[in-house]
């Protein structure tokens, strides 16, 4: 069975195009969100996703209607094709039931596992650079050595409220709660 996916981003936004263009290709069912496509939560995609049997396939007219990221497409195809069926984007011209369309869905998946290695390492070597010129990376602290001095003594000896404190030092009270009882020095 053919299965077709369309989505729009906004309620003023027309599903008929691509329903239509899914409709010529064979999809016997059309399922259709009105949703972006950053959203994790799309009921209709889901709803298709459970329905997805062994020898069927998934259309879309364009691939940026299934995922916003090559790695959500990625996912989402690794999905379909678990449940045994296959992908097929008519703008793109990916097919993944055809030797040809597996391998240039393969070679798009090998470009977007590149790319991620490379994010990842040229992200390690910028934090080492830094490193080596004195730069912490992280957060400053929200508090110095002598204001967590001051929280501890009016938080653990005069026994004042977490949000008194809180306001008075301009943090959050979650703040205040993890402020070691003991300097880590005083051990």
């Amino acid at each position: 069975m053919i299965l077709g996916y369309a989505r729009v981003s906004t309620a003023d936004q027309k599903l008929d195009s691509q329903q239509d263009a899914l409709r010529a290709v064979g999809a016997e069912k059309v399922f259709a969100d009105v949703i972006t496509g950053s959203a994790r939560q799309r009921p209709q995609l889901d709803r298709m996703l459970d329905q997805l049997r062994e020898g069927d396939v998934v259309v879309v007219t364009k691939y940026d209607r299934l995922a916003r990221s090559l790695k959500d497409l990625l996912d989402l195809v690794e999905q379909v094709q678990g449940k045994g069926a296959g992908f097929r984007s008519l703008a793109e011209d990916i097919d993944t039931t055809t030797p040809a369309g597996r391998l240039i869905f393969h070679v798009f998946a090998s470009i977007a596992q590149f790319e991620r290695e490379r994010i990842v390492e040229r992200t390690r070597e910028g934090l080492e650079a830094a490193r080596r010129r004195g730069r912490v990376g992280g957060r400053p602290p929200a508090l110095s050595a002598s204001q967590k001095a001051e929280v501890r003594r009016m938080r653990d000896e005069e026994m004042r409220p977490l949000s008194e404190i809180a306001t008075l030092f301009k943090v959050s009270a979650k703040t205040i709660r993890r402020v070691p009882v003991v300097a880590p020095s005083e051990h």
